[in-house]
């Protein structure tokens, strides 16, 4: 957290890396990195390779040269609590612009040159993704599926018009990209230089309002008139008797198969150009996923559809020459997924508040946890282990504490501690 109303890639980033070095830590894992979309959330973005605009540095624009000091004057009395979207959005774009216009007008002969690398390295995806992202703001910020027909099919004469005709918006965009990728790139330098790694975040599903369904429409489950015929979701459970509909778009796996599947392999290729792991979330979807009919109004009514499986890794592994990747293997399973994980050698994550059932086969509890896997006192979708602790009836605190030896008073600590006594290879 900084001053300018959401943490940043600056001044105290650099704090919090020299306090997890200071505090013998090896890893930061980190949310997913995107551009988020409406909803705020990193598990919904515009593109699963662009960078979030929103935490490009302000202290770090004045540093390189890119704004004037007198521009942070003015910034908003943000709250100092809490990220209010609302007042840093335009806040935090505004000063982009001021960025950018900068630049266009007086480069320096250094970011000219870095710029003009950067958009050749990366124009794979940032090409179709500032096009996206300038269209998106021409038509009112709206979803592609909502642009007249020539752009969603993506006509070339509709493209080519668009793209002389936003010439400038696209330049804004493709720029945005470059100052994030140029301040992550020194705050990773920063990590190397510290000796830590950074274990970043792979989303298992894409946002339908993205540049990576609009770009590649044929990799999804769409009909003719590019909306999907299936989604996302979960089943009913114990926790949500309707289930969970997320509403992504399903992978066409046939077809990503059919080209060695290259958009994955492009995706975790540059994923792990950021971050030195990857943790793959909803990891149980390369077994077998639950997909929805579009339209529906839950997750209740839907089917269980195989996924691509070992095949997938097997191509990965080669094409990257390993598999850096830990597993989010939480829920309920399909006994192909522990089964893939020994196959391909993943670890899988365990977690401490999942462990003190009564059941002495609860296989979060330390004793049958291994060497390969991650293990967590919670997770993000976790309350804190306080808040946890708190929560359970009396015989259930009376159970955690007489298993991890604990009075009640830390039990934060205690679950920590209990943590780092794990034979896996990393606690978080």
């Amino acid at each position: 957290p900084g001053p300018y109303g959401i943490g940043d890639l600056g001044p105290e980033a650099d704090r919090w890396l020299d306090w997890l070095a200071g505090a013998g830590s090896a890893y930061w894992q980190v949310l997913p990195l995107g551009p988020t979309g409406y909803g705020d959330s990193p598990y919904s973005c515009f593109s699963a390779f662009a960078g979030n605009p929103y935490l490009i540095s302000p202290d770090l624009l004045v540093a390189e040269g890119y704004v004037a000091a007198a521009a942070l004057e003015a910034a908003p009395a943000f709250p100092p609590d809490r990220v209010d979207y609302g007042a840093v959005i335009p806040w935090k774009l505004a000063l982009l612009d001021l960025a950018f216009d900068g630049f266009r007008s007086a480069p320096s002969g250094g970011q000219a040159a870095r710029y003009l690398g950067f958009r050749q390295d990366h124009a794979a995806w940032l090409d179709d993704y500032a096009l996206f992202m300038a269209l998106k703001e021409a038509h009112g910020g709206g979803p592609w599926t909502a642009w007249p027909a020539p752009l969603r099919h993506r006509q070339p004469a509709a493209l080519a018009e668009a793209k002389a005709a936003l010439a400038g918006e696209v330049e804004r965009q493709a720029f945005r990209q470059f100052l994030f990728f140029e301040q992550w790139d020194r705050l990773r330098r920063r990590t190397r230089r510290l000796g830590l790694r950074i274990m970043g975040d792979a989303p298992m599903y894409v946002a339908a309002d993205s540049a990576d369904v609009w770009s590649h429409p044929e990799l999804f489950e769409l009909d003719s008139d590019l909306r999907p015929t299936v989604v996302a979701g979960v089943p009913p459970d114990y926790f949500t008797a309707t289930g969970q509909l997320w509403g992504n778009p399903i992978y066409d796996w046939d077809r990503h198969a059919a080209d060695g599947y290259a958009w994955w392999v492009a995706r975790l290729r540059a994923l792990l150009g950021l971050v030195d792991l990857v943790r793959i979330d909803h990891f149980r979807a390369f077994v077998n996923y639950w997909e929805v009919p579009a339209g529906s109004p839950t997750a209740a009514v839907g089917r269980w559809a195989w996924g691509p499986g070992a095949a997938f890794f097997r191509r990965v592994e080669e094409a990257l020459g390993g598999l850096p990747i830990v597993a989010e293997d939480l829920g309920e399973l399909h006994p192909e997924v522990p089964a893939l994980l020994k196959r391909t050698g993943l670890p899988g994550m365990k977690v401490m508040q999942f462990a003190y059932d009564g059941d002495p086969e609860n296989a979060f509890l330390p004793e049958h946890h291994s060497e390969n896997c991650v293990v967590y006192t919670g997770t993000h979708d976790n309350d804190t282990t306080v808040g946890w602790y708190r929560s359970l009836r009396a015989d259930q605190r009376r159970l955690v504490r007489a298993a991890v030896g604990s009075t009640g008073r830390h039990i934060a600590w205690d679950l920590i501690r209990v943590a780092w006594a794990s034979p896996a290879f990393l606690a978080v």
